[in-house]
């Protein structure tokens, strides 16, 4: 299955436009556990349901003109990334219409069981905002969290995707962590 992947990847990175139809069956699955994972971190009625996400980042990834993966990891690293980008924004036009942005809130169902410990809006664009400053200081770093938080990518994975070893995956998750605790725990950066 993952050499299919591999292949069709390289296919829809070559231009054969068919190859993305192809694709959606192979990736489909992981990419729907990945959202729901994503999306059972956020309080219940919060954010997108697991398939309206898949299908919003499978739209965005096979609607980029040149997505310029070289493989399964780069596939599922820029899904992470659409992942977050599309929830944050959500969130964003969510929070904007509780203050009065004008917008009426869609009546959203949510698939999936959650904790008490379950993010909120607010807290969503916290962790937006603090890997925004870890990308500014440590581009790579935020890739690894992006790829293993967003995308639910293990460490070979994202090793393979960012062309380092799997040790220093773990070294920069790490580091990570504790830089985004340090930021979040002294407030809500802006």
């Amino acid at each position: 299955m993952h050499h299919e992947v591999t292949r069709i990847i390289a296919e829809v990175a070559a231009g054969r436009a068919q190859a993305t139809q192809e694709l959606l069956p192979l990736v489909y699955d992981e990419l729907r556990r990945i959202a729901a994972a994503q999306m059972a971190r956020l309080r219940p009625g919060d954010t997108l349901q697991p398939t309206a996400l898949v299908h919003e980042v499978y739209l965005k990834l096979v609607g980029s003109p040149a997505p310029g993966w070289n493989g399964r990891g780069h596939f599922f690293a820029a899904a992470a990334q659409a992942m977050r980008e599309i929830t944050v924004d959500y969130v964003r036009r969510k929070t904007a219409a509780k203050r009065g942005g004008g917008k009426r809130a869609e009546p959203l169902d949510v698939e999936i069981a959650v904790d008490a410990e379950a993010l909120g809006l607010d807290d969503v664009l916290s962790i937006n905002a603090a890997l925004a400053h870890l990308e500014a200081e440590h581009p790579r770093k935020a890739q690894v969290v992006v790829m293993r938080y967003f995308g639910g990518l293990q460490d070979q994975e994202i090793a393979e995707a960012l062309g380092v070893t799997t040790r220093t995956i773990e070294r920069e998750w790490r580091f990570a962590r504790a830089y985004l605790h340090e930021v979040l725990s002294r407030g809500a950066p802006t």
